[in-house]
């Protein structure tokens, strides 16, 4: 089967049902398992993050949006040449990947229609039903039964677990650091199921704008900083944003160095099977006496640490910590 994926977790999920070499297109944002590179990419951002700070990124992300030229620019002719049997897009976030309205324009024309599967997870469970429905869509649902029982196994074990723990942790997670956006969708779940209690996202959400007072008063026990898009080198230059604001240095968590920054591009931003990588990690993070296993360095550091391990850097007075 010829298979086109225009979302990153997609692609995570066809290549954990053993299906890579069937991919015959992908996205600019396509990167796991690393394999996947060479394949043809079938999307282009207009927004180039590069060295843009997150309000620079934020500001163009919204212009382009109002303008109604999109954030994606779909490459219809490589997806003619892919000729695929199938093409996996969603209708979740227009920011997030290319809409399903654009991907059913762009491919009209086509002399052989493809079938085309949309994605539209908002909960952390959603995420498991879709390896099952993109493995059926495959016609390889077989696949999908051992995969789906160890992903639930690894879950149950977290919930399991955490029963242990005496007080539920007032957690906050960001998910942009200028403006200041909380997470959603599956998020919250995920808080709930390592243990602990989302202040501000609410389970099936999406992310949303609050002012950085909200998050002040909150006073949360855990912050983890997840930005959309960023692995931890590149969120840690944008740290700055949060620890020059006023009431930083006063936060419970700051003050107990509990502020945990993630790799949100790889285990938090993407609804793919490494949401219970993700869901590990944050058990540690909240509870290590109970979830002692450290997640490695790429994928989250206390904020402590990283300013330690660098030798000081940009916010590092204001930390509190």
């Amino acid at each position: 089967m010829r298979i086109v994926s225009l979302l990153p977790s997609a692609t995570e999920i066809v290549s954990a049902l053993g299906l890579a070499d069937d991919l015959v297109g992908i996205t600019h944002e396509c990167d796991y398992p690393p394999d996947v590179a060479s394949k043809p990419v079938m999307i282009t951002p207009v927004v180039h993050p590069g060295s843009l700070s997150s309000p620079e990124i934020d500001a163009k992300i919204a212009g382009a949006m109002r303008d109604g030229t999109g954030v994606y620019r779909l490459d219809v002719e490589a997806i003619r040449r892919a000729d695929p049997d199938l093409i996996i897009t969603q209708e979740l976030c227009d920011v997030c990947a290319v809409g399903y309205d654009e991907v059913m324009a762009a491919i009209k024309d086509l002399a052989r229609a493809p079938q085309v599967l949309s994605l539209g997870p908002r909960f952390m469970f959603d995420m498991i039903r879709d390896v099952q429905t993109v493995a059926q869509a495959a016609r390889v649902p077989e696949r999908a039964t051992p995969i789906v029982a160890a992903l639930r196994r690894r879950i149950d074990r977290v919930v399991e677990q955490r029963k242990n723990a005496e007080h539920v942790l007032r957690v906050a997670c960001l998910e942009w650091l200028d403006p200041v956006y909380v997470a959603g969708h599956w998020i919250p779940e995920m808080v709930e199921l390592a243990g602990g209690r989302d202040l501000f996202g609410a389970k099936g959400n999406p992310s949303k704008k609050i002012p950085w007072e909200a998050v002040a008063a909150s006073r949360p026990d855990v912050l983890i900083l997840m930005p959309c898009g960023f692995d931890v080198p590149r969120a840690l230059k944008e740290v700055h944003f949060l620890t020059q604001r006023p009431g930083w240095s006063e936060l419970p968590a700051v003050r107990n160095g509990r502020v945990w920054i993630v790799n949100g591009h790889a285990y938090y931003n993407r609804s793919g099977p490494r949401l219970v990588d993700g869901l590990e990690f944050m058990a540690h993070m909240l509870y290590p006496e109970w979830f002692p296993r450290q997640p490695p360095a790429e994928a989250a550091i206390l904020l402590t640490s990283a300013f330690s391990s660098l030798g000081g850097g940009k916010g590092e007075a204001n930390t509190g910590t």
